[in-house]
């Protein structure tokens, strides 16, 4: 079995939807739920599923080597982050290289780095009077939205679309594609 943690800080949408599709999937469960917020929503779908949650310390994870013992323990193989706000740390990257990926809300290398995550990215795109937006699945490294590209898929943008709006369609994207993608990365 290979065990996948999922890395989250808000309401979980997209963790719960990789819960799902892999909740009776022969070879791969989502074994652990991290989070550095212990109010995110994802707890309780994380409890909902009877996955284990581990919350951590800002001051902890940024310093040294701390969790991945527990990340090993928990028999994690892949880390998936889905709506996760801090920097992964060099210490983390080094001990799982080319196991973390992460989904972003638009097509990388645009509207990515600090600070571009949620409605900002949205708002940044139609501001710019883009054509398209999409999301981009990709592998994690040491700088922000900068690894591998493993998948962009795309979508149009009408001239009265909104931020909300075009979340929506993100996260329809988002849902179709992020779990399938990690069946096909853990099954290589």
């Amino acid at each position: 079995m290979k065990g996948i943690a999922i890395f989250a800080s808000g309401a979980g949408t997209n963790a719960e939807q990789i819960i799902e599709y892999f909740s009776n999937h022969p070879v791969i469960k989502v074994a652990l739920i991290v989070t550095n917020k212990p109010e995110a929503g994802v707890i309780r779908i994380a409890h909902r599923s009877e996955i284990p949650v581990l919350i951590i310390d800002k001051e902890k994870f940024f310093r040294g080597d701390h969790y991945i013992r527990e990340l090993r323990d928990a028999k994690i193989d892949f880390i998936v982050l889905a709506g996760f706000l801090w920097k992964i740390p060099a210490a983390l990257i080094d001990a799982y290289r080319g196991r973390i990926i992460n989904i972003h809300p638009a097509l990388l290398p645009s509207y990515g780095g600090k600070g571009m995550y949620g409605g900002a990215v949205h708002q940044a795109v139609i501001e710019a009077r883009e054509k398209e937006s999409g999301i981009t699945i990709h592998y994690v490294d040491e700088h922000y939205d900068h690894g591998d590209v493993i998948l962009q898929v795309r979508c149009s943008i009408s001239g009265s679309e909104t931020p909300q709006s075009l979340a929506q369609k993100i996260h329809q994207l988002e849902h179709a594609h992020y779990a399938p993608v990690i069946e096909q990365l853990l099954s290589e």
